[in-house]
Order: C-alpha cells, then sequence, then structure tokens
C-alpha cells in the first residue's frame, strides 16, 4: 500500500488543526495595548500547542520518508495519532481562557501523554512491517520518546502541585524535541549516498 495519500491527509488534519488553534485567539475591540493584554494566556498556550503540532508534523514527515510501505494498521495507528492532536486546540484552548488552572494544565499534558503514546505506536506499526527496516534501526531504543512520556506524566501530575510548574515541564519538554531528532534524517542521507 502507498504512503503518499497517508502524509496527504495527514498534512491536511495537522494544517486544520492549526487553523482551528488561530482561531480561539479573539481580536480585540479596542486598538490600544491595554486590549492586548487580556490575551495573554490564550496566546502563550496557542505558542506552545503550535510548536507541539509543529514538532508532530515535522515528525511525521521525517517518519514517512524513511518508510516503504504501510498497511491497514498503520492507516488505523495513524487515525489515532490524529485523534489525540485534534484534541490539542480544545485543551489549549481551555488552558489559555481559565489562566492556566490546575485542571486544564493536567488535562492539556494528558492530551500530550497520549499524544505520544499514539506516536510510539505508529513507530511501532511501521517498524514491524518487513520492507521498514531502516525505521526500526533508527529508531533503535527510543531514550527521547521515553523521556517525553515521563516528562508528560510529571508535568501532569506537577500541575497539581502548581499549575505553571507543569506548564514549564510541558515547555521543557517541546525545547528536548526543538532540537531536531536525527536518528532518522542520518538513515536517510546514508541510504542516498
Amino acid at each position: 500500500m502507498g504512503k503518499n495519500r497517508l502524509e496527504a491527509f495527514s498534512d491536511g488534519v495537522i494544517a486544520i488543526i492549526i487553523t482551528i488553534m488561530v482561531l480561539e485567539l479573539k481580536v480585540p475591540h479596542a486598538a490600544d495595548l491595554q486590549a492586548l493584554a487580556p490575551l495573554w494566556p490564550v496566546f502563550l498556550s496557542y505558542i506552545l500547542s503550535f510548536i507541539y503540532v509543529g514538532i508532530y508534523w515535522n515528525n511525521h514527515h521525517h517518519l514517512m520518508h524513511s518508510v516503504q510501505a504501510i498497511s491497514g494498521r498503520v492507516l488505523w495507528a495513524n487515525l489515532h495519532l490524529l485523534f489525540w492532536l485534534s484534541l490539542i486546540p480544545f485543551v489549549s484552548g481551555w488552558m489559555g481562557e481559565n489562566h492556566f488552572a490546575t485542571l486544564p494544565v493536567a488535562a492539556y499534558g494528558l492530551v500530550l501523554f497520549m499524544c505520544s503514546v499514539a506516536y510510539d505506536v505508529l513507530v511501532r506499526s511501521l517498524s514491524r512491517q518487513q520492507e521498514n527496516t531502516m525505521l526500526a534501526e533508527a529508531i533503535g531504543s527510543d531514550r527521547k520518546g521515553i523521556l517525553s512520556v515521563v516528562l508528560y506524566l510529571s508535568g501532569v501530575a506537577l500541575s497539581f502541585v502548581h499549575p505553571w510548574i507543569g506548564f514549564a515541564v510541558y515547555a521543557g519538554a517541546a525545547v528536548v524535541w526543538l532540537i531536531p531528532d536525527s536518528r532518522l534524517e542520518r538513515r536517510l542521507s546514508e541510504e542516498h549516498r
């Protein structure tokens, strides 16, 4: 089964997710800087969420370029990932509108955790196919993925201590992924030599 339709569909869904997130930023009715002040929590949650969606889009792109074939199992695993990604605008808006209250910040972390689990399911589904041995070799033990899961769960728990601590943990996990994951890029460039 070809991978082009899966990648195109995923790109479209991710573009819609970003569009929905930006629509949560309500335009103020006044033309001064004071009118923007009440929007800072929503804008801050938008920034972090935009970064996360961008990270998933980037990694998904590399993932699809590292495989040769997909299966029905992979299609469902990909939909599972897109489902959790599609909840990011909701929890992001909830968190921002409620000025980083405990429960919305914890829910945000839970959705990030489920996105990472769904991404891992997708990677493992792709790695099981014989045609995709390069992916399995490149991913290896996936320390970065394991670290992310630990950080998300820690952030959820720490949100109940203080929501800003949880938010800081989620931001830290994003920084870990902003540093490009060279495992797949390195393997792809080796194969094209």
